[in-house]
């Protein structure tokens, strides 16, 4: 076992202990996306409830002629996730970048991913790295010299509270550099009935990618939770403009996990994720915040999704 994976491991035990330790009942979302989690999602982003990977695909792919303009060709892509087998394409082939480096913390999807690709872009050279991309990123040698695009689809930024999502986009700054930009996905505040439908789909998928996390922590943290007792459940929280995303126990149950014994009553749940959505004016003062400004946006034309592509400018220390 390699230092990263140590590392990984010991913050999920860390992070699963407070959760039931010190009844937090909160679990980041990061943790769902073990490979077979990573699996699920890829499964959820082709469900036709699931509207944001068809819309920001369609936006990928209506756009490249703008991405090429904007963006200029021969930059290092940094792809802040293991890469998408649908949206990344798209993009490659726009701003025909020198390198590409898709950065994950699942070691084992993330090779898989990078595989793939490599046979897509056969003269592209592609540089995985595993790694938290929360916290700065030590980059290959091979893309030091490089300017760099930071990519990050799909609003995963949404899934993080206010300041972690600034704290992400500071580390990211700090990854790529002065001068680095960025194109990130926001999803758009909408219908709560579309939003709530996008995340408790009628086949289950993305509930049994929520119950996967329950599984994960049996198979790596020797626990014996009963995964059958608990249910998916999303609900949208218009105060904080996101969907909820918890585990909800059907009935009393009692288990170990790390060995230590926990009980929790029916109908407790636990947090698992967020989704945020945002208004424009919002995804832009969360940019400015994390260190980037925002220099163009696209959206479809129902406003479903914007791709924003910003750039890490200097710090001023006067208006």
């Amino acid at each position: 076992m390699d230092m990263t994976t140590s590392i990984v491991d010991n913050n999920f035990r860390k992070d699963v202990r407070r959760c039931f330790e010190q009844q937090a009942y909160a679990i980041p979302a990061r943790w769902l996306y073990d490979r077979r989690g990573s699996e699920l999602f890829e499964d959820i982003t082709e469900l036709p409830e699931y509207y944001p990977t068809r819309t920001e695909t369609k936006l990928l792919e209506d756009h490249g002629s703008d991405f090429a303009k904007a963006i200029g060709a021969g930059r290092a892509v940094i792809e802040f996730g293991s890469g998408s087998s649908v949206k990344t394409p798209h993009l490659l082939h726009a701003v025909k970048p020198a390198a590409y480096v898709p950065i994950d913390i699942s070691g084992e999807f993330l090779e898989h991913s990078a595989a793939m690709l490599q046979d897509d872009f056969p003269d592209l050279p592609v540089y995985p790295v595993e790694a938290d991309f929360m916290k700065r990123v030590e980059l290959p040698d091979a893309v030091a010299d490089l300017s760099k695009l930071g990519f990050f689809p799909g609003s995963t930024i949404g899934n993080m509270i206010a300041r972690s999502s600034v704290d992400l986009l500071r580390s990211m700054r700090e990854t790529l550099g002065i001068g680095s930009q960025l194109l990130i996905g926001m999803d758009r505040i909408k219908d709560p009935a579309i939003l709530v439908d996008a995340y408790d789909d009628s086949a289950g998928v993305t509930a049994q990618f929520s119950l996967n996390l329950l599984d994960r922590i049996n198979r790596e943290l020797n626990g014996d939770i009963p995964v059958e007792k608990f249910r998916h459940v999303a609900v949208w929280n218009d105060h904080y403009a996101r969907v909820e995303i918890y585990l909800e126990a059907q009935d009393d149950v009692t288990f170990t996990v790390d060995g230590t014994t926990h009980s929790l009553t029916g109908g407790k749940r636990i947090h698992i994720e967020n989704s945020h959505k945002f208004g424009l004016r919002d995804a832009r003062l969360m940019l400015r915040a994390g260190g980037w400004t925002p220099l163009c946006e696209w959206s479809d034309e129902q406003d479903y999704f914007t791709l924003i592509l910003a750039e890490a400018h200097p710090y001023k220390h006067a208006p």
